[in-house]
Formats: structure tokens, sequence, C-alpha cells
């Protein structure tokens, strides 16, 4: 992982004059600068106007070959109430819809977390379709009961969790209705998750019991919304964003996954789901767009070997460590 490199109070300085005192957590690392840009109350022409003085200005500073600004907005009514997760962090992870990678952005946004310092567990709370002890290499393995409580499975990646892959039989269907699955998330995220700081919730497609239990029991800080490019998947991302909106949790951003093929022959690349949907989507409504992950053949064996690609080396695993690092930036900022 490269190293962040300080920033310069010529920089800083230059920053806070083009950013008109909106700009927050800068961080500079292999020249390129990742902030956030506080929007709120501005119309579109002005957030357009004020995001481009500011990458213009960055790009003219003495080490820096990119910028990054991912805009903010206070657009959700009343912060929601002070979790109730003994102190623990839970950030959700949605989709609205099946089928576009959300597990495995999950897996990998844990795991990029907790190289960035976090202590990370992961909750798995597609009860119908569970995935994530196949992701995370730990198929079979059940999980021990301490005081009535469940016991994390661990694994060789720091990564405690917790899904209905490890309670039920390989290829078992989970027949359950709502308040079955409800009490079912209940146990998983009550469980004895000892010193873990931050939670990642892998939450199933739609807007169904799960959800609501999720939003009104467990309080998410936040949730970061998963999508393909193309129209059908990101008609579905904005009915979950809708509904995480109207509940009061904060959209942290959005994600666009599947975003390009490159051909491991010829070096082309082409967009076989589309190309820049997720990004325009959220700038339509208003949240932070946080970065593409391409359709890689490489992420999807190495996903279903349980060894996250996030965990090594190459530009793969670099793309989900800056996912990770807008993620701990907003984590940080709504401390402050």
């Amino acid at each position: 992982m490269p190293a962040q490199e300080p920033l310069p109070p010529a920089l800083l300085e230059a920053l806070e004059t083009a950013g008109k005192g909106r700009a927050s957590g800068p961080r500079l690392r292999d020249g390129v600068l990742s902030l956030m840009l506080d929007v709120g109350g501005l119309s579109d022409a002005e957030r357009d106007v004020l995001a481009a003085a500011v990458r213009g200005a960055m790009k003219r500073q003495t080490g820096v070959t990119e910028v990054k600004v991912a805009m903010t907005a206070e657009r959700v009514a009343p912060p929601p109430p002070p979790p109730a997760n003994h102190g623990r962090t839970v950030i959700a992870i949605a989709s609205g819809k099946g089928g576009v990678g959300k597990s495995t952005v999950s897996t990998n946004l844990a795991v990029a977390l907790s190289r960035l310092g976090h202590r990370v567990g992961m909750v798995d709370a597609d009860i119908y379709g569970p995935s994530q002890a196949r992701l995370l290499g730990v198929d079979g393995q059940r999980p021990e009961a301490r005081d009535k409580n469940l016991v994390p499975v661990p694994n060789e990646w720091g990564i405690p969790m917790l899904s209905m892959g490890n309670l039920s039989d390989p290829g078992q269907a989970i027949a359950w209705r709502g308040p079955m699955a409800s009490n079912a998330l209940a146990q998983l995220m009550d469980a004895d998750w000892g010193d873990t700081q931050l939670l990642i919730v892998d939450m199933p497609p739609g807007t169904g019991d799960v959800q609501i239990s999720m939003i009104q029991k467990h309080k998410p800080a936040g949730v970061v919304i998963v999508s393909t490019p193309q129209d059908l998947a990101l008609i579905d991302a904005a009915r979950a964003v809708n509904l995480f909106m109207q509940s009061g949790v904060p959209i942290i951003g959005l994600i666009e996954n599947m975003a390009g093929y490159v051909c491991p022959h010829c070096g082309e690349i082409s967009d076989p789901f589309g190309a820049g949907g997720a990004e325009a989507a959220a700038a339509e409504m208003g949240m932070p767009f946080l970065g593409r992950i391409p359709l890689d053949a490489a992420i999807r064996m190495a996903s279903d070997a349980g060894i996250p690609p996030a965990s090594g080396g190459g530009e793969v695993a670099g793309q989900f460590l800056d996912l990770a690092d807008m993620v701990s930036t907003w984590l940080s900022n709504r401390k402050n």
C-alpha cells in the first residue's frame, strides 16, 4: 500500500482558498489528492463551478497529478438516534438489486478498512442468500456460543464474521418468513464481537423486512450503495437510497461495480454493463461518488477461492484501498 504523504502548507492554503472553506479530509498519496467537498445549500451549477475550481487549483500544485473530489451535502433530515451497538459503528452495504457484486465489494471493503487500521467485523445480513463464508474462506466452520451469544468465526484476513452460511448446511434453502429473518439478524448483530469497533453489514437486495429491522433496531451510522452502471440496476439503487434517506441514515456514497472489462488478450476495454451511469446517478441524487471497480476475472476467481483481492497488492487491491480511504475519511469527519 502506498504511503500517505504529508500535505505541504502551500497546498493546504491553496485548498482552503479554492474550496472556500468547504473542503475537508484532504489526503495525498502517490500524487493523488482525495478530498471531501461540502456542497450543501448550493445549486447544481454552483456545485460544478466549485468542484472545477478546486480541481483546477489543486492540479497546479507541485506533487499533485490527480484530484479526486467527493461531494457531500446535508440533505437528510434529522440525524439518526445514537447507535444501539455497544459503542460499535455500523456501516451497511446495500444495493437494492441482486447480482451487482455487493457482497464481493463488502468483503474487500472490510479487508481494506482493516488494512487502514480499523478493527473490523463482518455481518452477512443476506439471510436467504449468504455468501460471506465463501468469500472469507470459512465455508463449513460453525460459530461457537458464549453466554448465549454467538462468537464470530475468525479467518486469516483478521475479519471476524457471522453468516447464515456458517449456521446452515451447504445448499440448504432458508425458507423463513420476515419475523424469523429479523430474529436471525438480531442474533448476528448482538453477538460477542469483542473489541471490534466497525461492523460492515452486507445487506440483502431489496427494501424488505431485514432492511427495516436493521434501520430501526441497529441504527447504521451510514450506508454505501453498490450498483452496476446500467439503468435497471440504478433504478433499484435509487429505491435503496430513498429508503435509507427517509429513515435518516446518511448516504456515504455510491460505488460503480463491474465498470469496464479489460480483455486479457488484446487489452481493449469494453463496457458490457455501460459506463458512467452510477457516477451520473450519484450527481443527480446529490451524493458522493466513491469510485469504480472493474469487471475482472481475477476478482471473481480469487473471491470464489476465499481470497479477497484487497488483501494483496496490485491495481485491484489499490482500488479497494482507495474506496476504504474515502469511507475512513467519512468516518473521521463524522466524529469531528
